[in-house]
């Protein structure tokens, strides 16, 4: 079976960022908080936007909760929305 090329003829190559896949987390055997403001800030860009797990290297699992918390933190006032200039 022949590989089926683009109109153009060459494939897109992306990019990828590798970080090991270490969850802060899972060895310290917590959970993230929102009370945890300041380590949850760690994981939030310069645009105050969610880091994904490809970048922050934390499990699935506690993506997700780590999603919640700052969530909860932002609506707390504790954490921001928006990028402070």
């Amino acid at each position: 079976m022949a590989k089926k090329e683009s109109k153009k003829g060459k494939r897109r190559t992306v990019q990828v960022i590798k970080v090991p896949k270490n969850c802060i987390f899972c060895k310290s055997d917590k959970e993230p908080d929102y009370k945890d403001y300041r380590g949850l800030a760690k994981y939030l860009s310069d645009r105050a936007k969610i880091v994904g797990r490809d970048r922050s290297g934390i499990c699935s699992k506690h993506q997700r909760r780590l999603t919640l918390a700052i969530k909860r933190a932002r609506h707390l006032g504790l954490l921001p929305f928006t990028p402070s200039l």
